[in-house]
C-alpha cells in the first residue's frame, strides 16, 4: 500500500495501482472464464488439450497449446495470486507502454517460457522425461516477466511481504527468481519452475534489445565487407620521400 496524493494525510493510503486498463482487464475476463468453463466442465479434457503438453506439441503439432496453456490455471489460489499480480504490477507498465506494446511482451514472454519448457523436455535424462509427460497451465511465464519489467523500470519501489516487510522490487524478483532457479533441481514438484524462468529470461532479453534483427545484422555485414575491400584498393600509406618510386599505393 502507498500513498497516491503526496500532499494527502499521512493515513491516506490506497491499495494497488488502480483502476485495470484495458488489457489487464481483457485477460484477466479471459482467465477467469476459461477457470470457470474448466471448473464446471472437468470432463471435458480442457487441460489435456489447451495445456501445454511437449509430447502433444511435437508428436501431434498442437501447435496452439504455448498460447493457451496460460489462460488455464489448476485451482482457485493459483488464478487469484496469478491476476491480482497482473492487476498490481501490470497496470502501471500497460500505462507507461500503451496498450499494444504491453499485450505484445506478454505474450512474448508466455510463449517464451512455453519454449523453454519444450526446449527442457528435450533434455535425456530423467529430467527431460519428466518434463516431457507433463502438463503446464497457467499464466505464471507471462506473470513472472511482467514483475520483471517492473523492476527494471521500478527498481526501488516498495513491495509489501505479506503486507508488512517492504523490500525494493529489484530484489523481490531476484528472490522470486532464485527461488524457482533452486527449486528447478529439486525434480517435479507440481511446480513450472523452469517455466517461470523461461518468463524472466525471455522478458529481460525482449527488453534489453537482444533481439537479432536478421535483415539489418545481414545488411550491416555487407556494408562493413565492401568497407574493408575499399580499404584495400586505396589505402594510401604516408610518410616516405615524393621520389619514393618503390613506394607502393594499392
Amino acid at each position: 500500500m502507498r500513498s497516491r496524493n503526496p500532499s494527502a494525510s499521512a493515513f491516506s493510503y490506497s491499495f494497488g495501482p488502480g483502476p485495470m486498463t484495458p488489457a489487464i482487464k481483457a485477460l484477466i475476463i479471459v482467465n477467469v472464464l476459461a477457470f470457470v468453463i474448466d471448473w464446471l466442465v472437468p470432463n471435458a479434457g480442457l487441460q489435456r488439450i489447451l495445456g501445454l503438453y511437449p509430447r502433444g506439441v511435437f508428436r501431434q503439432l498442437h501447435l496452439w497449446q504455448p498460447i493457451t496453456y496460460m489462460f488455464l490455471h489448476g485451482g482457485i489460489a493459483h488464478i487469484l495470486f496469478n491476476m491480482l499480480a497482473l492487476w498490481m504490477f501490470g497496470v502501471e507498465l500497460e500505462r507507461m507502454w500503451g496498450t499494444r506494446f504491453f499485450t505484445k511482451f506478454y505474450f512474448i514472454c508466455g510463449i517464451g517460457a512455453a519454449a523453454t519448457t519444450l526446449l527442457l523436455s528435450l533434455v535425456p535424462g530423467s529430467f527431460g522425461t519428466a518434463l516431457a509427460s507433463s502438463v503446464t497451465i497457467g499464466a505464471s511465464g507471462a506473470i513472472y516477466g511482467v514483475l520483471l519489467a517492473y523492476a527494471l523500470y521500478f527498481p526501488n519501489r516498495p513491495i509489501y511481504i505479506y503486507m508488512v516487510f517492504p523490500i525494493p522490487a529489484k530484489y523481490f524478483v531476484m528472490i522470486m527468481g532464485a527461488i524457482s532457479l533452486l527449486s528447478s533441481f529439486g525434480g517435479p514438484s507440481g511446480v513450472a519452475h523452469t517455466t517461470h524462468l523461461g518468463g524472466l529470461l525471455v522478458g529481460y532479453l525482449y527488453l534489453k534489445g537482444a533481439r537479432v534483427h536478421l535483415v539489418s545484422e545481414i545488411q550491416y555485414r555487407f556494408l562493413k565487407w565492401r568497407i574493408n575491400r575499399m580499404r584495400k584498393k586505396f589505402d594510401v600509406y604516408s610518410g616516405g620521400r615524393a621520389d619514393d618510386v618503390d613506394r607502393r599505393v594499392h
